[in-house]
């Protein structure tokens, strides 16, 4: 490997105007909603001082996640995907305003949380499944691990500084201004998004029920082997690696603190991703990309386990999450890139919503996974078998599927293998 494949490919950014608003964009709600990444959780703490409600938070969201993802699936194969975003994102300004107000309150209502975030959830499964279908067709085939690993460039970076600069405010103003900081930065995400070029689908569609528009992304799903692989390894990740339902616990526990210890251990995560982001270029050209992902995901499990071993030693707890960030990020990028490489483009955001739907789900499940595994054996047996579980099972569906071992973004893409090529004139 050349030094040069380790520096982040910007190409996407240098040749395609649509894609550096979209990327600007991201940026801005990712720092916006970066602030509730803390705020959220925290104050259900307060509230209830209840790792079980923190978790909970998440379930309730489950069901509203879901439906936004597929519905974003349906639409973003039948209707303009940016106008689909524009719709989405302009409507979260007023949830994350409810939110500020409430938290403004004297005795902040947990019903108006639990609500908002459900109503948020459902906006978030519209636009994220509407981008993620979108981003192929506006940097192109060969780019997509380089704009793979710039989107995750927006996440980190609204991971590191919006827990870090949460947990410092929460403490000065209160969270009624975390709140209010993200409305803002949904506005302005909003007015970005509005400079992309219209986004229709691609060709003709059938008119068709949303159940069976559903039922045909599944079909291809069940029926593309390496898809499915993706799929499986990717809610392994989500399940078993993404113990942030515990860490207002784990940091009261272990350091006594309520605000700065527990932002780092948010923004931590996004400290090693932001590494492996910029890192990242040999993830475009190396040959065994199926390879890289299963041995990524195993990584996942390995960090988490760490942080359970050494979760009351503060430096080592922080370097475990970033190798869990960075483990994650380069797992993100490759299956992100494998999957949008052998889907269509005109099942793009069908496929694209089943993928964040469990995406989204998955961390749910965790949340209760990892709250209930707290409240039995404590906080560090909990992240000790959450990371064994992970790395077994990437291990163990690498060796049962070919497909993804052999997996590899150099292979003709789906569109490629669907375009009949031309027949050889004869001499």
């Amino acid at each position: 490997m050349r030094l040069g494949d380790l520096v982040i490919d910007v190409t996407p950014l240098r040749t395609s105007r649509d894609f550096r608003f979209l990327f600007a964009a991201r940026l801005v709600s990712l720092l916006g909603l970066g602030l509730t990444l803390v705020a959220l959780p925290l104050q259900v703490w307060q509230i209830t001082h209840s790792s079980w409600h923190v978790g909970l938070v998440s379930v309730v969201n489950m069901v509203p996640m879901l439906i936004g993802t597929l519905a974003g699936g349906i639409l973003a194969d039948r209707m303009d995907r940016r106008k689909l975003i524009l719709l989405a994102r302009g409507s979260a300004v007023v949830v994350f305003a409810v939110l500020a107000l409430n938290a403004s309150a004297d005795s902040p209502y947990l019903w108006v949380i639990y609500l908002s975030a459900a109503v948020n959830s459902v906006l978030n499964g519209l636009s994220a499944t509407a981008l993620m279908a979108t981003t192929p067709n506006l940097v192109g085939r060969d780019q997509l691990p380089a704009a793979g690993a710039l989107m995750a460039i927006t996440a980190e970076l609204g991971a590191i500084v919006g827990p870090s600069v949460a947990g410092g405010l929460t403490e000065l103003a209160g969270l009624s201004w975390n709140y209010g900081l993200t409305a803002v930065a949904t506005f302005i995400t909003t007015a970005l998004i509005a400079f992309i070029r219209p986004q229709p689908p691609a060709g003709d569609f059938e008119e068709e029920s949303p159940l069976r528009s559903i039922a045909g992304g599944l079909r291809f799903v069940a029926s593309n082997r390496l898809i499915a692989g993706l799929l499986i390894i990717d809610m392994v990740v989500v399940v078993f690696a993404m113990p942030t339902a515990i860490f207002p616990e784990l940091t009261e526990k272990m350091y006594g603190d309520g605000g700065t210890v527990l932002g780092l251990f948010y923004a931590a995560p996004g400290v090693g991703a932001m590494i492996a982001a910029l890192a990242s270029g040999w993830t475009g050209t190396v040959k065994h990309t199926g390879r890289h992902l299963i041995w990524a995901t195993a990584a996942c499990g390995v960090a988490v386990a760490g942080l359970g071993l050494t979760a009351d030693w503060l430096l080592a707890a922080l370097f475990f999450l970033a190798l869990l960030g960075a483990a994650d990020t380069i797992s993100e990028i490759l299956r992100r890139a494998l999957l949008q490489h052998n889907t269509p483009d005109h099942l793009q955001g069908r496929v694209s919503s089943l993928w964040l739907a469990q995406t989204n789900v998955g961390p749910a499940i965790g949340s209760v996974e990892v709250a209930l595994a707290a409240r039995v054996a404590g906080p560090a047996m909990a992240l000790l078998a959450g990371g064994a579980l992970c790395a077994a099972g990437a291990l163990g569906v690498g060796a049962a599927s070919r497909n993804l071992r052999n997996a590899s973004l150099h292979d003709p893409s789906a569109d490629d293998l669907l375009t009949p090529t031309s027949p050889t004139p004869e001499p």
